[in-house]
């Protein structure tokens, strides 16, 4: 991969992360299926770009994050399957 493309998967991770950040922060109630995989993509494309531009803390962070988001989306599938709501009460 060319360190351009590299570059631009980057940054398009960075902005799934704001735009994740911004959603969270602008709604009464987070759709944590939504905010969950935003955020695993997000993390996923800044990984790959580390993969070209190698930094350790960077990756252990994404790495990090990327753990924490893919156990959040998989609570949030489960819950939906069970029919509990956002705010975590069964609907």
């Amino acid at each position: 991969m060319s360190p351009l493309v590299a570059d631009i998967i980057g940054v398009m991770g960075s902005v799934l992360f704001i735009g994740a950040f911004a959603y969270a922060n602008k709604v009464e109630k987070i759709d944590k299926l939504l905010f969950n995989a935003v955020n695993l993509a997000g993390a996923i494309l800044l990984l790959t770009s580390l993969s070209v531009h190698f930094n350790l803390a960077a990756t252990i962070l994404e790495t990090a994050w990327a753990g924490i988001a893919l156990v959040g989306l998989v609570k949030a599938i489960r819950d939906r399957r069970a029919g509990v709501d956002r705010e975590g009460t069964k609907g």
